[in-house]
Parts: structure tokens; C-alpha cells; sequence
């Protein structure tokens, strides 16, 4: 019984350790003017970039101002934005594991979304949830 606590407690350590390792860092940001690739990790989904079909996500449609508000609504944190580009960043409650949110602007009220865990291999679809909630909150 003793060993099973002990395993208990050091997966529950390293779940903090790797959360804190997550709260280093920022977001990926853009490159050649798009958002990054989701990389080979299933802890991302994105609009813009050619992925599976489970890691693919629809782009916002609508202003900038209903983005940032429905992220804010959701419990994300705005980071960085511009008239073309927004980040933020939304804190697990139990680990305080960072996913990152990114938009960019395409084109008329055409909006790319990538949402991204920073450490971790699997997101158990926390990514693809949280799109869909930003979305449902701009209705």
C-alpha cells in the first residue's frame, strides 16, 4: 500500500513540475505570416493548416472585438494583440498546465485559430473543446 502512495504521489509531483514548466515560454506566434504548424503531438488543433481531420477545427467568423471577448467569456488571458494577430493563454485548474490560443485575420471577418497545449503529448480534446466553446460564446 505504501509503494502504491508513493507512485501516487510522485506522478501528482511530476504533473506540477510539468505545469510549471508550462507556465515558462509564450506563445508560438506567427511564421511567414501564418500560425505555426500543429507539430506531431495530438495536443493541437488549428484551422489553417492541412491536419488530420481530428485536429482540424473551422476558422472564427466575426470581429476581432467578439474574439477577444468570447476568449475573456471562456477564462482565457489575452497576451498579445494587434489589428491582424491575438494570443492567450487559458491555465488548467488542477496542474496549472498553459494552453495557448492564437488568431489570425484572413481575410474580411475570416479569423485562423490554433489552440495548443505547451507541455504534454495528449489533451484528451481539451484544444478542440475550448474552440468550440470561443466560438459558441461569439453567438
Amino acid at each position: 500500500m505504501k509503494f502504491i502512495l508513493s507512485a501516487i504521489a510522485i506522478i501528482v509531483l511530476l504533473f506540477f513540475l510539468l505545469g510549471l514548466k508550462s507556465q515558462k515560454g509564450k506563445a508560438k506566434g506567427l511564421t511567414d505570416g501564418h500560425l505555426a504548424e500543429p507539430g506531431t503531438a495530438p495536443n493541437c488543433v488549428s484551422s489553417e493548416i492541412d491536419v488530420q481531420p481530428e485536429r482540424k477545427v473551422a476558422p472564427l467568423n466575426g470581429s476581432l472585438d467578439q474574439i477577444k471577448a468570447a476568449i475573456t467569456a471562456t477564462g482565457g488571458t489575452i497576451t498579445s494583440e494587434t489589428d491582424s494577430y491575438l494570443s492567450a493563454t487559458y491555465m488548467s485548474k488542477l496542474f496549472k498546465f498553459i494552453d495557448d490560443v492564437e488568431v489570425r485575420h484572413e481575410k474580411d471577418n475570416i479569423w485562423h485559430i490554433r489552440s495548443a497545449s505547451r507541455e504534454g503529448y495528449s489533451d484528451r480534446g481539451v484544444n478542440r473543446k475550448r474552440v468550440e466553446a470561443i466560438r459558441a460564446a461569439m453567438s
